[in-house]
């Protein structure tokens, strides 16, 4: 059986070549989390590129994160909650029409869209609580970025958001349309935010002031001052991290590791720990 294959990444897309240097692999934040969790999981997703189905979590974070970023295509003083609960309607029509399976998590056996769409508005109007964006201006919105690392590791990713401080200081704000992690798991949630830093910091020079999860599940935000030796140590996180990744390539040894992320993952039909069957290797993976 030959695995289903999906289309490229945003990133993979807007990746630009780095001239005269054989970079040794690529990975962005998410890939990484993903290897951390379960390396059976990483592969499904970035070997085999089996499709996954859209779910009504997902979707909301998607609507919800598009909205906060054409927010600030507006006027400072039209940035109410009532302005953006109005754009919610014609984002998602965008979306469905960019994205046709969007539409199909509802029916008989799916959610009530009207009851998805209000608990969109829901998560939306919790923003407000947190920052007032007419007072705010992101130096930069959806930036895609990347960064070569001194061993030839690509990293690259999408920020949300990046503030600039007119004395120069930077804050790289995240949003999450999820709950705030329980005391003790802060810092696999940072990890992400170490990421960008870090690739910000080998682009700009300049280490960032604030990392900011805003996560609107239940209104809190979480910040983190990072300095040179916390980004130092990521580096040599995500390099371990490749490292092991190239480990597993060449040992085929990608095992699962259970827990209860098993939950809200797509892969069951292939993961042997769900009784499921692995696909065999496509012929050629992915650089």
């Amino acid at each position: 059986m030959t695995a289903p294959t999906q289309d490229p990444s945003p990133a993979e897309r807007l990746s630009t070549p780095v001239d005269g240097v054989e970079v040794v692999g690529a990975l962005s934040p998410s890939r990484a989390g993903d290897f951390l969790a379960c390396p059976l999981l990483y592969r499904f997703r970035t070997i085999d590129r089996l499709p996954e189905e859209p779910s009504p979590d997902a979707a909301r974070g998607t609507l919800v994160h598009k909205v906060l970023e054409d927010l600030f295509d507006l006027p400072a003083a039209d940035r109410t909650p009532e302005q953006a609960v109005d754009m919610l309607a014609p984002r998602w029509d965008a979306l469905v029409e960019a994205e046709p399976r969007l539409a199909e998590m509802f029916g008989d056996e799916g959610p009530d869209v009207v009851a998805w769409m209000d608990s969109c508005r829901t998560v939306l109007r919790r923003y407000f609580d947190l920052e007032d964006p007419r007072r705010l201006e992101p130096a930069e919105r959806e930036l895609y970025v990347e960064t070569l690392l001194d061993s030839r590791l690509l990293l690259r990713g999408f920020v949300d958001r990046v503030d600039v401080a007119p004395d120069g200081r930077i804050r790289v704000v995240d949003y999450k349309s999820s709950r705030s992690p329980k005391e003790g798991y802060e810092a696999k949630a940072l990890f992400q935010m170490r990421f960008y830093a870090l690739v910000l910091w080998r682009l700009r020079g300049v280490v960032p002031s604030v990392l900011q999860l805003v996560y609107l599940g239940n209104g809190e935000i979480l910040r983190y001052e990072p300095d040179e030796d916390d980004l130092r140590a990521t580096e040599r996180k995500v390099e371990a991290i490749h490292r092991a990744i190239t480990l597993a390539r060449e040992t085929g040894d990608w095992r699962p590791s259970p827990s209860r992320l098993c939950d809200w993952c797509s892969f069951h039909a292939y993961c042997p720990t769900k009784g499921g069957t692995i696909p065999p290797l496509p012929d050629a993976e992915p650089a």
